[in-house]
């Protein structure tokens, strides 16, 4: 048994989340918006999801082209395990409900996205 979810466009790499990291002060913290902005475009496109125990992700990083490293990409996958914990679909993203992820990597230049195949494992 497993759910799709589709996250429109691409999410930020190592590269922007370390610049976002770097740039961030006492008044100004580019990384906790980008954080929060990303962890809630994955809660919005799961919210239906009912609620799983624990769950092992098919990731498919669908770019634009190929200018960024697949591991470059592939390091939000943090927001997406805290969207999904946002969204309720798992209640931690402790070893206890992360049964692990696959990637894989394509292009589309007109229509990037992350697919997400959410299946839940014991």
């Amino acid at each position: 048994d497993y759910v799709k979810i589709v996250i429109p466009g691409t999410m930020p790499g190592f590269n922007e989340i370390v610049d976002a990291a770097k740039k961030g002060n006492r008044r100004y913290q580019p990384y906790n918006d980008m954080k929060r902005e990303n962890t809630e475009l994955v809660s919005w496109v799961s919210k239906k999801i009912p609620r799983k125990k624990k769950i092992f992700l098919d990731i498919t990083w669908i770019e634009k082209n190929k200018r960024r490293d697949p591991d470059n990409i592939a390091s939000a996958v943090k927001f997406i395990w805290d969207g999904l914990v946002e969204a309720d679909v798992i209640p931690n993203d402790g070893w206890n409900e992360n049964g692990g992820w696959s990637n894989k990597f394509e292009v589309d230049k007109q229509n990037p996205r992350v697919e997400v195949v959410i299946k839940e494992v014991d």
